[in-house]
């Protein structure tokens, strides 16, 4: 027996049940199926829970800082990692409740647990039950990236999935990868009193950045005291539980723990998609036009599947334009889209738009302004003066083509050029704004007023 629907949505993370609710509220029924937990990878093992990890990181960091504000703590700050781990289980619970709450309460949605597969181009398997709809929408997610490197399959490594199972500090974590991700469970378990290495093949950090971010953050990893190795080409790995020995180009080093944080891969390979008709690229990323629409009529592909954005807010966009283009008579595209995003080390790096690189090999005459946090007065006031910020903007049209805020509140600041960009607006309006004082904000106005030619 094959039931139908008006639509069929496979996964539920953070694009899957918002469709589901304004479809259903349309008149539509739906079957949404996911065949592990509800949420996905922001809710289970991504930001949710890392910025719980991260905050209680920096919790440590501040109370051992306590005495440079005049704050008395008696005996050492401690770290009872069983209940980092519970609270953060909590989070991840509570958060899938609410999911499973909402899906529940949505009239004309079916809620399946189960691995689907294409049986043809509207058809889905799920177990013995097949499903069939004239609208399919694909949200799969993906999932770490294990690269084949020598001895890794011997050892008990860790992913950002299996770290979260850590009920005890790691004597030694050495990260394989020097990107976000790795990053941020670098500081994380350094200040939870880890050794820390991370280990990267590329010559810098985070090397799709500018030089100086990548440099500035790497300064900030190693003045707490994280170990970092860039350029190294041979990787090779030895041991067992809690011995493990990493040849870094014929340097042994002992560890407890190895991270593997080198990138993600798209969860498309056992969805059958050859039988649908669906195209992917050469990593499995589904591919989809200016709307999502992929190569097959009636099926489209949202969130980190599509490789058109590996974040939770992008993935959020990519609901909301399929749904106002099929419910409300839009006409919204990916292309539309300025998307930021962060790297949630302390302090935090907000990014938009173009590097200062990207802007060299334009071709095109631009500006540049950066500023220290040294000069923001409310890094001063707050005792977190590291890094800094900066803006390219076209010499032209005063446009803004990008930024980088590396400093206290970053990931916040930043909305200021992002919300600046998304409605076109020039730089010269963003000078002559009046931001609020004290901030970290009321700094963009005076840096776009700095923005001069780059040095030649």
């Amino acid at each position: 027996m094959t039931r139908r629907f008006d639509a069929i949505i496979v996964g539920a993370g953070q694009a899957g049940p918002p469709l589901a609710d304004r479809l259903t509220k349309a008149g539509q029924t739906v079957a949404l199926m996911e065949r592990k937990f509800l949420g996905g990878t922001y809710v289970n093992t991504g930001c949710m829970p890392t910025m719980t990890l991260v905050a209680s990181a920096r919790a440590a960091h501040v109370a051992r800082r306590a005495a440079d504000f005049g704050v008395l703590i008696t005996g050492d700050v401690g770290i009872d990692m069983a209940k980092v781990k519970s609270r953060a289980d909590t989070v991840i619970a509570h958060a899938r409740e609410g999911v499973r709450a909402w899906l529940d309460g949505m009239d004309r949605c079916m809620v399946i647990e189960g691995h689907a597969r294409f049986d043809d181009a509207h058809t889905l398997r799920v177990g013995d039950d097949l499903l069939t709809s004239p609208q399919i929408f694909l949200n799969v997610g993906a999932r770490a990236t294990v690269p084949d490197m020598p001895g890794l399959g011997a050892i008990p490594y860790l992913t950002n999935t299996s770290i979260l199972a850590l009920d005890r500090v790691p004597a030694h974590l050495l990260i394989i990868g020097g990107s976000y991700i790795g990053l941020e469970y670098a500081q994380t378990h350094r200040r939870f009193g880890a050794r820390v290495t991370v280990v990267e093949r590329g010559p810098r950090l985070i090397g799709r950045e500018d030089e100086d971010v990548s440099a500035e953050v790497r300064s900030i990893l190693e003045g707490e005291g994280i170990d970092i190795r860039t350029g190294v080409v041979s990787i090779t790995f030895a041991g067992s539980g809690e011995s493990i020995t990493v040849s870094l180009d014929g340097d042994p080093v002992a560890c407890s723990h190895v991270l593997i944080a080198v990138g993600r891969t798209p969860n498309t390979r056992d969805l059958g998609l050859d039988r649908a008709g669906v195209s992917v690229d050469t990593r499995g990323y589904i591919t989809v036009d200016d709307e999502l629409a992929t190569s097959v009529p009636g099926i489209w592909a949202l969130g980190d599947c599509n490789g058109r954005g590996a974040f939770t807010h992008t993935a959020y966009n990519d609901y909301e334009i399929i749904a106002a283009n099929l419910l409300d008579g839009e006409r919204r595209r990916l292309s539309d889209r300025v998307s930021g995003y962060a790297l949630y080390i302390d302090p935090p790096l907000g990014r938009i738009g173009i590097t200062e690189a990207e802007a060299r090999t334009r071709g095109k005459p631009y500006l540049i302004a950066k500023r220290p946090m040294t000069h923001v007065g409310r890094a001063v006031e707050r005792d977190e003066t590291l890094g800094f910020m900066k803006v390219v903007v076209d010499a032209g049209t005063r446009a803004i083509l990008g930024a980088a805020i590396l400093g206290c509140e970053g990931d916040e600041a930043i909305h200021g050029f992002i919300d600046m960009m998304s409605v076109g607006a020039t730089a010269t309006q963003l000078q002559r704004t009046v931001p609020i004082h004290p901030t970290v904000s009321e700094l963009l106005p005076t840096l776009i007023g700095d923005a001069r030619a780059p040095a030649e």
